[in-house]
């Protein structure tokens, strides 16, 4: 194990060396305001681009047929926030340019606090700094393709003020290693490990600035686009007598998945139509499952494919009351659509929420528009009637 440096934290990676102090002839690739953060042999690179069912790109072919090229080039961009280099290196921005600024009012209150010390992994909690009786905790685990995004981004930070004033709940925002760094399940793994740091804190010796506010027998777990994967594999971990004895005296009432993040080689018709300017199009889809999954892997793999051939049964699982929000114009939205009825038809309790005309991440793009705020109105009756979704 070698380290990627990320605004000045070093955090573990895979195989890769520090690339600060390189030549002049090099920098000139690596755009203003970002850092190179990692470097790996360029067959590494090989590996990141070519085990999706798509084709490989006549440009990355080109890169690949000549390696004694003048300077790296791009190969993989997700929003210009991460960018993967033809030698293999790794370079992340401090965050989106689609952010707003945050606002907060100052009716809630939060703090950082660390989950998994050896990793460097925090979360951030939120609270209501009126209240006159313990609260719901309420679980956001970030979207980003497993790629990108943070706790600490702007559109994650006003929409998770928003809950916690609307929702009148503890609302924690765990991060979690990103690919292609750490590959899948760490995603998963680190979302398990958060639900877990709560399930320490529900004690004398937790922390009292969540203790005296927090109602851990009332838990409910939340995730957009990637983070609702993380919360599907964390109802199937937790939705057995085994899983549930992990977590002590914490209670998960109910699952929100917000758009999941979704994937199998099969095609849905919300994929094939969707258009080139969508805020997730097509080639971005893929290139999060190519740069998240495990090398060789296809996107039916455990990890992004919940009916694959190799995941698990989900009969046997005891899950609790589910609500599926999807959007009318979401290139997941038929993935989601699908996701629900099969489960319905296992005889789970989960209802699905659509809202028509809505694109991919709508909530966190605008926290403050019209359907925003019709979703904050349907989590609000969610957990306040303790998974109620008719």
């Amino acid at each position: 194990m070698a380290c990627t440096s990320t605004a000045g934290r070093r955090t573990p990676s895979m195989a890769c060396t520090s690339t600060a102090g390189r030549d002049d002839d090099d920098k000139h690739t690596t755009p203003p305001g970002a850092a190179r953060t990692s470097r790996t042999p360029l067959n590494r690179v090989y590996i990141i681009t070519s085990h999706l069912a798509s084709p490989i790109s006549p440009r990355f072919t080109a890169i690949m047929a000549s390696e004694d090229s003048a300077a790296p080039v791009v190969v993989d961009d997700c929003r210009g926030v991460l960018l993967v280099y033809s030698d293999g290196a790794v370079v992340r921005r401090d965050g989106p340019g689609f952010a707003t600024p945050v606002r907060d009012d100052g009716t809630v209150e939060w703090k950082d606090a660390e989950f998994d010390a050896p990793r460097g992994l925090g979360l951030r909690l939120y609270r209501p700094r009126q209240r006159n009786q313990l609260l719901p905790v309420f679980f956001y685990y970030h979207g980003g393709g497993f790629c990108i995004g943070s706790r600490t981004w702007p559109n994650c930070q006003n929409y998770c003020l928003r809950l916690a004033a609307e929702l009148g709940a503890v609302v924690v925002a765990p991060d979690y290693r990103l690919a292609p760094e750490n590959r899948l399940p760490a995603a998963i793994d680190d979302g398990a490990a958060a639900l877990l740091w709560l399930a320490s804190q529900a004690g004398p010796a937790g922390d009292t600035w969540l203790t005296e506010a927090a109602d851990f027998t009332r838990v409910f777990i939340s995730g957009d686009s990637a983070g609702g994967t993380i919360a599907h594999h964390l109802a199937v971990r937790f939705g057995s007598a085994a899983g549930r004895s992990e977590l002590g005296n914490v209670r998960v009432r109910g699952y929100v998945q917000l758009m999941p993040f979704f994937g199998g080689t099969e095609r849905t018709r919300s994929e094939a139509e969707c258009p080139d300017d969508a805020f997730l199009n097509r080639p971005l889809n893929d290139r999060y499952w190519r740069l998240s999954l495990p090398p060789g892997a296809t996107v039916d793999h455990p990890a992004s494919n919940p009916f694959g051939p190799d995941s698990p049964a989900l009969e046997a699982v005891e899950l609790a009351p589910t609500l599926v929000v999807v959007g009318g114009r979401d290139i997941l939205r038929d993935r989601a659509v699908d996701y629900a009825a099969r489960l319905r038809a296992m005889g789970k309790p989960v209802g699905v929420r659509e809202f028509e005309g809505q694109q991919h991440g709508f909530f966190t793009i605008d926290p403050w528009s019209d359907a925003s705020a019709e979703l904050m109105r349907a989590l609000k009756r969610f957990i306040h009637t303790d998974g109620r979704f008719d």
